[in-house]
């Protein structure tokens, strides 16, 4: 279970689900999701939970990811010579879901990253290794392929249709603290949970049904048996469910499903190529809107798919393809769930009127690769540094519209380490005020420059010697 800190010193820990096809194992299928049914009335609601769990359990796996880590000896021993470096078994625990019938698996990231050896038990006692097909860490999901399959599994529909609400039963099948499958249930508390520090592109369903450690690449079940989300973090100060959980959409799920299942070793993200601000009290009202709503327009793209649409600094974004758009990552969030090239319906207020405009989104231009050139005189001597492009820069976890060079990589002997302190990921920005724009403001860079940089988002300045 990996931790992020949210407001309030709380942690995120990472937390935490078939339908039988008579199909053969090796001309797998995906289950569809079942139409949508809600109670109807109060004697409904307080019904057992058991059909649902019943139709699903069978589809819940366990994972165990095993891994060898290097563990550095003693500096006391290093002193004398002593004390080699030495290698230990890590394992990791967490759930997951069947959701194609020839052993097709879905999990989160963090369950099963850097794992050398991964093994799936499925409800039933048997026990398959398996192989990461496409891990992809900025969502947290993870695709696995059983190996020595030789009969249908059991699995659960994804259902990517969003038709879920606020107040929504669900339930969570996982194997919290490792006691073996578990069964919570509760309701979805929210939906489109962007500010939780999760992640800069995740647009989360909320749910109270207990999660816990274990529950990790579990998925949230609704009512009708199929897959709404799948579970990855929880809101705790103790490490433990205190009611507020966290899961990627079916929506995302299936973006990476299918990317894996097509042949691809990445999810690739589309952009719209605008960037923006919520839209505050003042602002609203300043802009004569009934409420707060919507992302203003900060910058765009020169010759990006926002720009060809004719998207404007000054424009509010209220919603894409008719979800409703608040903030970056909700629109972030959108536009990464669709596949480069397709197009989207853009709802924006302009000079008080509303207006949709149709854009074609595209893959983030630049190389993601940002391999680097070796620098080999001066200040940045003995570092790899790539000049930044938005696919470089949104790999990364940066801003696709920074400008600068990066550091990709440096000698822990080299003198740009040693007697400057570059480190992998450093941005510089400017030398001796001037913006940097490509690699050769590095190489022309000497001792005495004034060199300013970002180093994890905080901005740093200083000369080099």
């Amino acid at each position: 279970m990996k931790t992020s800190t949210l407001a309030l010193t709380a942690a995120l820990a990472l937390a935490a689900c078939g339908n039988a096809n008579s199909t053969k194992a090796q001309d797998g299928v995906f289950a569809e999701p079942t139409n949508r049914t809600t109670p109807t009335d109060v004697s409904t609601m307080k019904q057992s939970f058991s059909p649902v769990v019943r139709e699903a359990a069978p589809a819940v796996v366990n994972i165990s990811a095993r891994s060898i880590q290097r563990v550095q000896a003693d500096p006391f021993f290093q002193m004398f010579g002593g004390g080699m470096p030495r290698e230990r078994v890590a394992e990791s625990a967490g759930s997951g879901v069947i959701v194609r019938s020839d052993g097709i698996v879905v999990t989160n990231n963090h369950v099963i990253e850097g794992a050398q050896q991964i093994r799936v038990v499925l409800n039933d006692r048997r026990e398959f290794p398996a192989e990461v097909i496409l891990a992809d860490e900025r969502s947290d999901i993870a695709v696995l392929r059983l190996t020595g399959v030789t009969e249908q599994l059991p699995v659960l529909a994804i259902d990517d249709r969003e038709e879920q609400q606020v107040g929504d039963l669900v339930l969570a099948i996982g194997n919290p603290f490792g006691v073996g499958q578990t069964v919570t249930n509760g309701i979805i508390s929210a939906l489109n949970r962007t500010e939780t520090g999760i992640s800069d592109s995740g647009s989360f369903i909320q749910t109270d049904a207990a999660i816990n450690p274990g529950n990790s690449g579990g998925p949230l079940v609704d009512m009708d048996g199929d897959v709404i989300g799948i579970n990855t973090a929880i809101f705790s100060r103790s490490g433990s469910s205190s009611g507020v959980g966290f899961a990627v959409p079916a929506s995302m799920v299936r973006r990476v499903v299918d990317s894996a299942l097509g042949g691809a070793t990445a999810v690739v993200r589309p952009w719209l190529g605008v960037k923006g601000d919520s839209v505050t009290a003042d602002i609203a009202r300043s802009l004569g809107l009934a409420r707060p709503q919507g992302l203003i327009v900060t910058d765009v793209y020169a010759n990006g798919p926002g720009a060809r649409a004719g998207l404007r600094e000054g424009d509010v974004i209220t919603a894409i393809d008719g979800a409703e758009i608040n903030d970056q990552g909700g629109l972030n969030f959108r536009i990464g769930t669709r596949d480069p090239n397709d197009s989207v319906a853009v709802t924006v207020l302009r000079e008080g009127q509303s207006q949709t405009l149709n854009a074609r989104v595209q893959s983030l231009p630049g190389d993601a690769k940002g391999n680097g050139q070796t620098i080999e005189q001066g200040p940045f001597a003995g570092a790899q540094v790539a000049a930044l492009n938005p696919a470089l820069a949104d790999r990364l976890g940066g801003d696709p519209f920074a400008s600068g060079a990066i550091v990709t990589d440096v000698a822990r002997n080299s003198y740009a380490y040693r007697a400057n302190g570059f480190l992998p990921g450093d941005v510089v920005t400017q030398i001796d005020g001037r913006p940097v724009r490509d690699l050769s403001a590095i190489q022309r860079a000497t001792r005495g420059s004034e060199v300013s940089m970002l180093r994890q988002g905080r901005a740093m300045s200083g000369r080099v010697r």
